[in-house]
This record gives C-alpha cells, sequence and structure tokens, in this order.
C-alpha cells in the first residue's frame, strides 16, 4: 500500500502503515504526511468512508471460491496465481493473462491475440460441465440481473471459474440492457455496432465474446477494438466468431461442425459476429472506422478516465457525435473520479448514475492504490 501523500514535496518516511482512521481506506507513512495531506484528503474522506461501508457488497459472489477470490487477495492469504492455481487453469490457454506472472510471458503493446476463434489449443481448459462450450437450451427470456442467474440459465455449475473471463461480454450486455432501460439505444434491433475503447488483456481472450450469441440471439453483432494496445501489425484485422470456446474434451460435440452459432427459431437470422481492430486513440480513427459501421453504442472498460489525458479529446468528439458511452472502472471512486472529468467537459451530469455492475469479475486487484476492493469492471456508469 502506496502512501497517500507520495510525490508530495516531502519524501515518504518509511512504509504506509498509518491508516486514516475517518474513512479507513488510505494510508500515510507518517503523521506530517497524513496533517500536510489533509486539505486534499477532507474533500474525499467522507465519500471513501461511505464506499467502504459497501465492501461486503462488492465482494458478495455465488461462487466456491468466493471467499479466497476476494476477501483473502485483498488481505493477501491468497495471490491471484495460487487461485488459478487451485482452479486448475493457471497460466493455461486463455486464462494467461489473468495473473502477474501469465501477463508478464505477453507484452500488451504487443499482444499477439488468437487469429482464429476457436482454434486454440486447450481453449476453455475445463471439462464441459464447467464451461459454456454449447449454445444454451433456451432463449434469454428476462434480463439477466446477476451471475447466479446466468450460470442457472447456462447449466453451470458455481464451481466454475469461467466469470472470471466472462465478464467481459456480460458487462457488454449489461451496458446494452442499460442504454434499452434510459431509451438511448432502441429495444428491439436485428444488427448492432459497437466501439470498444482501450482493449488490452481482452485481445488474448477474444474467443468469450461469442458469448454474446447466446445472450443477445438473432442480433448481428460488430464490435470495433480500438486503442493503444491493439498490435500494428493487426490494424484493420476482422474476425469471424462462428462457434462457442471449446471444452478441453475430445469428444465433446462443441468440436463437431454442428456446433457453429445457429439461429433458436426458424424464423431468426442466422446468428453472425464480426470483430474487428484498430491501433490508436479513438478520437483519431473514428472518422475510419465510420467508413463502415456507424455505431450505435460505445464502451469503455476498465476506462482510467480521471488518470489518463489522452481521454480529454476523445470525450470531446462522444460529445459532438452525440453516440450513448457506457464507461466502467475498477472501484466507485475511479469512476466518480471520471464522472466529475467528463461533467466538466459536456456540462451535464451522467445520464446513467454510477452504479456496481452485477457482472463484475469476481477476482479482487492485487495491491489497488486504496484500501477498497478493486474489480475488473467493477461500477458502470453512462453519458
Amino acid at each position: 500500500m502506496e502512501c497517500a501523500a507520495k510525490g508530495s514535496r516531502r519524501r515518504c518516511s518509511g512504509p504506509a502503515n498509518r491508516r486514516c482512521d475517518g474513512c479507513g481506506a488510505v494510508f500515510y507513512c507518517s503523521v506530517s504526511h497524513q496533517i500536510s495531506h489533509w486539505n486534499i484528503h477532507k474533500e474525499e474522506c467522507g465519500r471513501l468512508k461511505r464506499q467502504m461501508s459497501c465492501v461486503e457488497l462488492l465482494n458478495d459472489f455465488p461462487f466456491t471460491f468466493s471467499r479466497e477470490a476476494t476477501y483473502q487477495v485483498c488481505e493477501k492469504v491468497e495471490t491471484r496465481c495460487s487461485l488459478l492455481d487451485k482452479l486448475g487453469i493457471h497460466r493455461a490457454g486463455i486464462w494467461i493473462c489473468e495473473c502477474s506472472c501469465g501477463s508478464s510471458i505477453f507484452s500488451l503493446d504487443h499482444l499477439s491475440f488468437i487469429p482464429l476463434i476457436g482454434k486454440s489449443d486447450k481453449g476453455w481448459s475445463l471439462s464441459s460441465r464447467l464451461c459454456p462450450c454449447r449454445g444454451p437450451l433456451s432463449i434469454v427470456k428476462k434480463q439477466l440481473c446477476s451471475w447466479s442467474e446466468y450460470y442457472e440459465w447456462r447449466g453451470i455449475p458455481l464451481d466454475s471459474p469461467v466469470a472470471l473471463l466472462l465478464h467481459w461480454p456480460l458487462t457488454i450486455y449489461q451496458a446494452i440492457q442499460l442504454a434499452f432501460v434510459e431509451q438511448l439505444i432502441p429495444e428491439t434491433t436485428d444488427e448492432l455496432c459497437i466501439h470498444y475503447l482501450g482493449p488490452e488483456r481482452e485481445l488474448y481472450q477474444t474467443a468469450v465474446f461469442g458469448e454474446l450469441h447466446a445472450l443477445l440471439p438473432g442480433v448481428q453483432v460488430h464490435i470495433d477494438f480500438v486503442g493503444p494496445a491493439v498490435p500494428h501489425d493487426r490494424d484493420g484485422e476482422t474476425i469471424s466468431l462462428c462457434s462457442y470456446e471449446h471444452c478441453m474434451e475430445a469428444n465433446c460435440s462443441c468440436k463437431s461442425h454442428k456446433s457453429e452459432f445457429s439461429s433458436h427459431t426458424n424464423t431468426e437470422k442466422p446468428s453472425k459476429m464480426t470483430l474487428r481492430f484498430h491501433s490508436g486513440y479513438y478520437h483519431d480513427r473514428y472518422e475510419e472506422l465510420t467508413k463502415v459501421f456507424l455505431p450505435e453504442l460505445i464502451i469503455a472498460p476498465n476506462a482510467g478516465v480521471a488518470a489518463y489525458k489522452s481521454w480529454l479529446p476523445t470525450i470531446e468528439l462522444i460529445r459532438e457525435i452525440e453516440i450513448p458511452a457506457i464507461f466502467s472502472d475498477y472501484c466507485e471512486e475511479a469512476c466518480h473520479l471520471a464522472a466529475n472529468c467528463i461533467s466538466s467537459v459536456t456540462g451535464a451530469p451522467p445520464t446513467i448514475p454510477v452504479q456496481l455492475n452485477p457482472f463484475r469479475q469476481p477476482l479482487a486487484v492485487e495491491d489497488s492504490a486504496l484500501l477498497l476492493p478493486c474489480y475488473s469492471n467493477c461500477f458502470l456508469f453512462g453519458i
């Protein structure tokens, strides 16, 4: 844990082990640093205290491994590596970017993501019992609102770790539902174009986005991934998702040609999903992108709007084009700061207020800047 006053005029005198009694979310290396930082911290102390009171809600997941993945990772009893190892997926296939030692194998600046979905050697690296390697038995009849509902619908047991990756497509699903509720996009559509900003590790996990076929039956989905982490040599590449990611069982029906995406009824159009990749910042690539598809929705996962100045021209562009945009971040405080930054540009508060994402990744981020639990895609808001 870093001293909250790190970077001030005085150097830190030692480890940050002095906790703020007010919020309990930040630490200091010394009394003098805590006192000198009060003029800044007093503006956020009460807000962080309220956020800290919601820790149990943030850590509330239905999985058999939930305590290890939340409290024990935060308390450093477990690490992401040790938990993935217990689940039998450490550094395996598409799981490789989910821990620090796995991420170090791939430089996200030069990531070689799998170009042919469904052709990876191990797929989910799980048995068919534990993963959605085939289509659902029924269409979604009502909006899914929790991991429990999703797992029950897909017939997956709660000891399955697939939510650790499926938070990517499920967050897109949640963003679409929020946009429907706010009437930002039409509720019934047979085609949807999404501009997805700032992808990083999900570039190596593109196969899991095939789950959107199950979640949005009959909808032709096109997603443009745009960001500086997209390798230059993959710029402009388009891939089609034709089947769900496979399980590890050689004789499973997911390996047959019949496992390709198909309509749930005879009247629906055949399912289709395409992903296209663009290297660079959104504001630099927007005009080129829209020569082919105009987006209905912009999604920016784990955006860090308040942390990166490069977001400013992108926010100004979003204001000008008036396309609804949904942002996520690792904790409520990051979303609060981001919403303030965006409001200063747009002159209006968020259309969709900051709220907890029911489909956040159920594995805590290690060594976060605050004591607040942090999860990938933890909170959402929209403009």
